[in-house]
């Protein structure tokens, strides 16, 4: 078994390659070539969850499960507030190959998929983004944006000028050419920009629909359990919305099950899975001034993935550690 830490991760998947291994996950969901069991969730104190996702690919051939703690309250004592860790099983024998920490690969295939929603649904000119939250998903979705769109202008807002320019500095560090601005006031951010994405822990929707501008694509990927919101029923009504897979989005997507059940609009106001579009067997945009969607709670299918990618170039390359199970 191949033991690969946080640094071997990071070394293994730059965002570039992680956006193409995620976008063949995708394709292969929606073509029926996985097997992904709904994520569980056990509480384990306060506002600590262990999430369980299990899956299984057809192609690379491998199924595992990724152990997550999902701990809130870690960033302020300079810890993700994701950790654990995928585990890797081949096919033919049903051995462990591997365990990845699932830290770093959380991050890196969740920015990297809304990524691959950008570079499918936004507009090709899409030079204005507003990112809203200023954690670890914040950091890597400005990489993500940039790899996939001619970004010049940054928007963060965050609930502190403090934690919002902190961001804007690690961001200035990669990212010189593009002009940054920070601050609380999140409709501010996100008025006139072309992208936006909101990673967030929020309870209660922190974004409005009235607030965002027609042609305008947004990446909804935070508060990924029902009964927490990022955006309002407005929001979700007035965009065409796309999913990395629908029954998760139906039983876990807390935006699209509340407009579900107050009749604001119906399950097929789901245009299509992501998947599905890359494929050309679904629509995406289909004008200047439509406003797109993505809804995202990431999918065992891109850990795995991306875990298979990162064991089969450890091996390359020599990186990691291997311990011996018999």
């Amino acid at each position: 078994m191949i033991v690969l830490s946080s640094a071997d991760v990071a070394a293994l998947l730059p965002m570039e390659t992680a956006i193409e291994v995620v976008a063949g996950a995708m394709v292969a969901v929606s073509a029926g070539k996985a097997n992904l069991p709904l994520r569980s969730l056990v509480d384990v104190g306060g506002a600590n969850r262990l999430g369980i996702m299990p899956g299984a690919l057809a192609e690379p051939a491998c199924y595992g499960v990724k152990l997550l703690s999902l701990f809130p309250d870690n960033p302020a004592d300079g810890y993700s507030s994701h950790e654990g860790a995928m585990v890797l099983f081949e096919a033919r024998h049903g051995m462990v190959v591997a365990m990845v920490n699932a830290g770093p690969l959380t991050a890196i295939r969740t920015a990297a998929a809304s990524a691959v929603a950008t570079c499918t649904l936004a507009r090709p000119e899409a030079s204005v983004l507003a990112i809203v939250g200023t954690g670890e998903q914040a950091d890597h979705h400005i990489d993500a944006m940039l790899a996939v769109r001619p970004v010049g202008e940054l928007r963060i807002a965050g609930r502190t000028d403090a934690k919002a320019d902190a961001l804007a500095r690690k961001a200035a560090t990669r990212h010189p050419q593009v002009k940054i601005s920070t601050g609380t006031d999140i409709r501010a951010a996100v008025e006139g920009a072309d992208i936006v994405c909101t990673v967030t822990a929020a309870d209660e929707p922190i974004l409005s629909g009235e607030w965002i501008a027609a042609g305008t694509h947004l990446n909804v990927v935070g508060s990924s359990i029902p009964s927490k919101r990022e955006i309002d029923e407005e929001m979700v009504a007035r965009a065409a919305v796309f999913v990395d897979y629908r029954p998760s989005t139906f039983a876990q997507a807390g935006e699209i099950i509340r407009a579900i059940e107050s009749g604001r609009i119906g399950r097929e106001h789901v245009r299509a899975e992501i998947g599905e579009v890359l494929a050309g067997k679904a629509t995406g945009r289909t004008g200047a001034d439509q406003i797109t969607l993505y809804r995202s709670l990431g999918i065992a299918a891109q850990d795995l993935a991306c875990a298979a990618y990162c064991v089969e170039q450890a091996k390359v390359r020599g990186l990691g550690v291997t311990a011996p199970l018999e």
